[in-house]
């Protein structure tokens, strides 16, 4: 069975790219603001969620630890995409609850491999 990747991304060319990326190996679903990836999770069950860390709105990290306080989404894979690489903003993500961090812009030549790696520790 394909895994399931919830991608949630503001910028269309972003979310634009990373489907491209992912939609051979996975099944992509997409949400464009926090709200939408709450209701795409109930409905959906990703095994991974990518999210962009400045969203309109309820931004990336609050969206994290809403998805952290639902015992359903135990096992849920987060990682967060952003285009601020400092060690601070990675200790937020961290400390926000998500596994992992890839900045922006991402390079596509690993892009897949970290995914996958991503995948694997959810298993």
């Amino acid at each position: 069975m394909r895994k399931r990747i919830l991608i949630v991304e503001d910028n269309s060319s972003n979310l634009r790219l990373f489907e491209l990326l992912l939609r051979a190996e996975y099944t992509v679903d997409t949400a464009t603001c926090a709200e939408e990836a709450l209701a795409a999770v109930s409905r959906c069950k990703p095994d991974l969620v990518l999210t962009d860390v400045q969203l309109p709105g309820i931004d990336g990290l609050t969206l994290t630890r809403r998805l952290r306080a639902d015992g359903a989404n135990g096992s849920l894979r987060i990682v967060a995409l952003t285009a601020y690489a400092m060690v601070e903003e990675r200790n937020r993500a961290l400390a926000a609850g998500c596994d992992g961090f890839i900045s922006k812009p991402i390079d596509t030549r690993t892009f897949l491999a970290t995914i996958e790696e991503h995948l694997e520790q959810a298993s």
